[in-house]
């Protein structure tokens, strides 16, 4: 399983990749004004390289449930600096955090190649920009549906996440409702195929996310867990998402945020096991190791 990038080719038959989501907003769910600054936003990129990391999701538009859309200028105010810093020393032996400043990270020493940069948005020009200031990757929580969007993977040639949201982030958690998730959702991804091949772009850019609570209630994340696999179209990536999210809380009964630190890294290794290729976290060494210890368990040659 290949998947490209315009400076990259990622195999993903044997090896999965942490995607660390790296916010850039005053409101997200977890981590909401953390990284603003544009100084903390590199640095906490560098680490998430460090703790292994091998793509870097920047974001400046929160998609938590009721967020309100940001305007295009704001959101490329926030983005294209971090972007632009993060590609620079992505291209560098600076990468990453030093031995001295925070301890050896033995994950580090794992990653297949220096890190990849991403772009979390659903704006066309925002993504354009971005891969103009070094991104890598277009990863849309609209799923491609935009044809804009789609000329804006075609033309930048990046590589693209298509994901599944029933909604728009302000109103996809208010009742939302499937005949068969599981099958709507694998019919939603075979559409999406299909669009991008009518508008030429290179199958072997894309990867697909089933967005595991945009616009799903509990037990519609649980099923999609049980049957990730069932959702892939033409071999492509399949892209996880569960970091922090709330159906941990409530599947725990608990409210408290750090207690779904370790559901996260459990479905991570759940996730592999099932089939997912990137797997999007905010904690990346955790679950890089949980990822590592998996793929050993899975195949001897994924751990060597």
């Amino acid at each position: 399983m290949i998947w490209h990038t315009p400076s990259r080719t990622f195999d993903l038959s044997r090896r999965a990749l942490i995607m660390g989501v790296l916010n850039v907003t005053t409101d997200s769910f977890s981590d909401g004004g953390q990284f603003i600054d544009i100084e903390r936003a590199v640095a906490h990129g560098r680490q998430l390289a460090a703790e292994g990391a091998e793509i870097i999701d920047v974001g400046g538009e929160s998609t938590r449930p009721g967020a309100e859309p940001v305007p295009e200028a704001e959101e490329m105010r926030r983005v294209l600096p971090v972007i632009e810093a993060l590609a620079r020393y992505a291209g560098s032996s600076e990468f990453g955090v030093r031995s001295s400043e925070k301890g050896r990270s033995p994950i580090s020493d794992l990653r297949s190649s220096r890190p990849a940069i991403s772009i979390d948005t659903m704006k066309p020009a925002v993504a354009r920009a971005a891969v103009e200031a070094g991104a890598e990757i277009i990863n849309d929580v609209t799923g491609l549906r935009d044809p804009a969007m789609r000329e804006a993977v075609r033309a930048t040639g990046a590589g693209a996440i298509a994901m599944h949201m029933q909604g728009r982030p302000r109103d996809m958690q208010r009742s939302p409702r499937y005949a068969d998730v599981v099958g709507e959702i694998r019919e939603f991804f075979r559409q999406t195929f299909e669009a991008c091949l009518a508008c030429a772009i290179d199958p072997m850019r894309l990867a697909f996310d089933p967005g595991i609570g945009f616009g799903k209630t509990v037990e519609h994340n649980l099923t999609l867990l049980r049957n990730l696999d069932s959702m892939r179209v033409e071999d492509r990536p399949l892209v996880l998402g569960v970091s922090r999210k709330s159906f941990l809380g409530k599947v725990l009964g608990s409210d408290a945020l750090a207690d779904r630190a370790w559901p996260t890294v459990a479905l991570t290794s759940y996730g592999r096991t099932r089939g997912a290729n990137i797997i999007r976290v905010h904690d990346a060494r955790p679950n890089a190791e949980a990822l590592r210890m998996t793929e050993a368990m899975l195949s001897p040659e994924a751990a060597a």
